[in-house]
């Protein structure tokens, strides 16, 4: 019997596999005598034992039979597996879902990814973080692990983290809400999903922002939603452009507009909840970087204005704390609460119980409003040095669209059209320069070159270099 083994793993493993797929692929016929573990203990140069090991996990298994003083043989009956689809067959099995997501998902191109080899980099959406943060919450997570009871999390999230959120936002954003009508999740995006498996059916048109964050784009596009852009300009969505034709669902960024950074103006946020009313259709809002403004205070959430119930409004733990911190909230309307935390339930039973618990704990003792405070502080002087820095190295050549808030800046490059912005992003990558293009949250992209720069995860000693290194970028390559 001729076996090759595939090298992954233990030896014993690769002794089973090698030995299934001879009996599946038909090599090796039902009734055929299996090798003395002896000789093939030899023949592969293992031990004895990891032979007999394997053989026992193939009795186990129903793939070998033993007979007395006669030995081990391939059992019967066991039908040879039919050979491997071949591509073109495989994609007759696709389901919707399936041409869906791979119609908009490209994992190995995700935008925003921090571009590799890169000294400097103006990645966006990375938080600010300190060893303050880390000691802290390291404390709330041992202290967490150790009294959180090992059952399973309730799908509506742990109490006390729910009567916290609703304390915080009530301070910090203006929305008033029971601690019942919070339901905690895995962070924004699981918040999208749920909001569509809820409120919508496919084929249902949602109204998204243009340009829109990706995955809110993509979460809609896979559950089967029709998409309807609806154009940014600086005083947010375009209300005025809203379809004669209502829409189930409108997803918005009001108090800071991803990517644009556009704040939603208080007449068009009035005249978005008029029109939710008076066509019965539903609000999605993503509190994207609310927390943090720099020319005055945040403006309150659009919630906070909803009289009629129309709002399901949305933050994340992780976007002011870090990525891998996958906890988030919903406040949603009562008459879909119930709703919303089956549909929770039936998709992961519960966010992790002890990270909740620690989350709590966190808000309760005070170390995440210090966090805030000390994050605010220090992100308006990065964002300083990148305003002065771009002002001085890339002077007329650019166009800065400050928005006083969250953690990136637009920057339109003057007289380069999309090429030319791609072809300066790569220039930069050689030079280690991490640039990120605004253009793949379009759905229909402009033809002039737009970056987003992000301040956050950079010293200011450091904005400072890679704003000089960009200069000499947009030189290198001409229009600077």
């Amino acid at each position: 019997m001729h076996l090759q083994l595939d090298g992954r793993g233990p030896l014993q493993g690769q002794l089973v596999r090698a030995l299934k797929d001879a009996v599946l692929s038909g090599r090796v016929a039902q009734g055929v005598r299996f090798p003395p573990t002896r000789a093939l203990a030899q023949q592969l140069a293992v031990s004895r034992n990891t032979v007999l090991a394997a053989y026992e996990q193939l009795r186990a298994e129903g793939f070998m039979q033993g007979r007395i003083g006669s030995g081990s043989y391939v059992a019967t009956p066991i039908t040879p597996a039919a050979p491997a689809a071949r591509p073109a067959e495989r994609g007759l099995a696709q389901t919707d879902y399936i041409r869906r997501l791979r119609a908009c998902h490209d994992h190995a191109h995700m935008p925003g990814r921090r571009v590799e080899g890169a000294r400097y980099s103006f990645q966006y959406g990375v938080p600010f973080t300190n060893p303050l943060l880390t000691s802290a919450w390291s404390r709330a997570l041992a202290h967490s692990a150790l009294y959180t009871p090992p059952t399973y999390p309730t799908a509506h999230g742990n109490p006390a983290l729910r009567a916290a959120a609703s304390e915080y936002i009530a301070h910090r954003r203006g929305v008033i809400c029971s601690p019942e009508d919070v339901i905690i999740v895995a962070g924004t995006q699981q918040a999208m999903s749920l909001t569509a498996r809820v409120l919508l059916d496919p084929g249902d048109a949602a109204v998204i922002e243009e340009p829109q964050y990706f995955a809110t784009r993509e979460a809609l596009y896979t559950h089967g939603a029709r998409l309807v852009p609806v154009a940014i300009d600086r005083e947010g969505l375009r209300t005025g452009d809203l379809p004669d034709e209502p829409p189930r669902l409108i997803c918005v960024t009001p108090s800071h507009q991803f990517p644009t950074g556009a704040l939603m103006s208080l007449p068009r946020r009035l005249a978005l909840l008029d029109y939710a009313r008076r066509h019965d259709c539903w609000i999605f809002e993503d509190d994207y970087d609310g927390e943090f403004r720099y020319d005055a205070q945040p403006h309150a959430a659009l919630r906070s204005l909803d009289e009629c119930g129309r709002v399901v409004y949305v933050g994340s733990f992780s976007k002011v704390l870090f990525p891998s911190l996958r906890l988030g909230y919903i406040v949603v309307p009562p008459s879909l609460r119930d709703d919303f935390i089956a549909a929770k339930w039936v998709d992961d039973f519960g966010s992790p119980g002890i990270e909740q618990a620690a989350l709590a704990q966190f808000m309760a003792d005070g170390s995440f409003e210090r966090h805030l405070r000390r994050t605010g502080k220090t992100l308006k002087q990065r964002r300083a040095a990148l305003l002065d820095g771009l002002r001085t190295r890339c002077g007329e050549h650019i166009e800065i669209e400050d928005s006083h808030a969250g953690m990136h800046l637009l920057v339109w490059l003057r007289g380069r059209d999309a090429a030319q912005g791609e072809a300066l992003i790569a220039h930069a990558a050689t030079r280690a320069l991490g640039l990120y293009s605004i253009a793949p949250y379009y759905l229909h992209a402009p033809d002039r070159a737009g970056l987003l720069m992000g301040f956050g995860a950079m010293s200011v000693a450091e904005i400072g270099e890679a704003a000089r290194l960009f200069g000499e970028c947009l030189r290198e390559v001409g229009g600077g």
